[in-house]
């Protein structure tokens, strides 16, 4: 690979005034500029990042923690946030921890080695203890996405999880359902916890229990969402279920199919997070959201102005869904209603 003395060897000039041209650090005449561009084309040369950074202490680098790339809400997540970056001079480096509590920790210090200007975390959501730990050392910027972690007082940005759970819940039973089953996220996470006691406060204020048998855990997949529904449909199915993400969403539709249960004829199913899959599967599901790339947006430019102002108060910004109309939620009425 090309250096820097390379180029200025074989432009006949010293490296320190190709420095210059490149850098833009001081003038120099047309005809050095020309000679020098001419001789960077020549080796293919390409400025030491590392050196320039260590000279202007910046990067221009926001490092991004997601805990499931595949999961289409964190694609999207991070497609806003890497937009926003973009628009604004920076670049993304996106690190996956696939779930894994120790790979987003070893991450995060992969991150910080390259000296990143500032941070966005989304946490996986099993064992916070050692994440938040390990970030309560860091004194890059940073704005938390999706939920707060204990002891972590920095910017964050996410959705209202228990109320949209309780307008998910409360939109069933304003179709008339009673019989509202719920597939809920791993219950570890604060995630799940919060959107199933908006599910329990919906029920509750209609004042309605729940039957055994009608919440179930999955993890935020199709496959999960599947498997749980599977089991609730088997035998003496309810008239509607809220599900724990529109992947969970997914699943049960996927098996209401394979058992001829029409959707919403015979079962209305909702969703969380209108990812921009939800409008094309068929039926195009009824979600509770807020636009996942305007998140996204909103946690970027959070940490840029961050980055550029670090005495700013901390800003917390909770968003709150609303209900996302489709073709997956219908009234309970007819002969369907006399067996709810």
């Amino acid at each position: 690979m090309a250096t820097i003395k390379d180029v200025a060897a074989l432009a006949g000039i010293s490296y320190t005034t190709v420095s210059h041209v490149v850098n833009k650090t001081r003038p120099v005449s047309e005809h050095v500029r020309i000679k020098v561009e001419a001789a960077i084309k020549q080796l293919d040369y390409v400025p030491s990042a590392v050196a320039r950074s260590l000279k202007a202490k910046t990067t221009a680098t926001i490092g991004l923690l997601v805990p499931n790339s595949l999961n289409p809400y964190f694609a999207e997540l991070a497609r806003g946030i890497e937009d926003y970056c973009e628009r604004n001079g920076y670049c993304v480096i996106l690190c996956n921890s696939d779930d894994n509590a120790e790979k987003q920790r070893s991450y995060l210090r992969v991150l910080l080695e390259k000296r990143i200007d500032g941070l966005i975390v989304t946490s996986v959501g099993g064992d916070d203890s050692g994440l938040a730990t390990g970030l309560k050392a860091v004194r890059t910027p940073m704005v938390i996405v999706d939920r707060a972690l204990d002891g972590i007082d920095v910017d964050l940005v996410r959705i209202d999880h228990e109320q949209g759970a309780y307008l998910a819940t409360r939109h069933l039973l304003d179709l008339g359902h009673r019989d509202i089953a719920c597939i809920g996220g791993p219950s570890r996470t604060r995630v799940a916890q919060m959107r199933m006691a908006g599910y329990y406060r919906a029920l509750a204020e209609a004042g309605l229990e729940v039957p055994a048998g009608r919440v179930l855990e999955s993890d935020f997949t199709s496959t999960g969402g599947y498997a749980a529904a599977a089991q609730l449909l088997a035998d003496n199915p309810p008239s509607a279920i809220f599900a724990g993400n529109d992947m969970i969403g997914f699943g049960v539709l996927r098996a209401a199919a394979e058992r001829n249960i029409r959707v919403p004829g015979e079962l209305s199913v909702i969703g969380f997070d209108d990812i921009q899959m939800s409008q094309y599967v068929y039926p195009a599901l009824t979600t509770v959201g807020q636009s996942i790339l305007q998140l996204g947006e909103m946690a970027a430019e959070l940490l840029l102005r961050r980055i550029a102002t670090p005495q700013l108060p901390i800003d917390q910004r909770i968003v709150t869904p609303s209900i996302v109309l489709r073709e997956s939620t219908a009234p309970l009425t007819g002969v369907f209603a006399q067996y709810r």
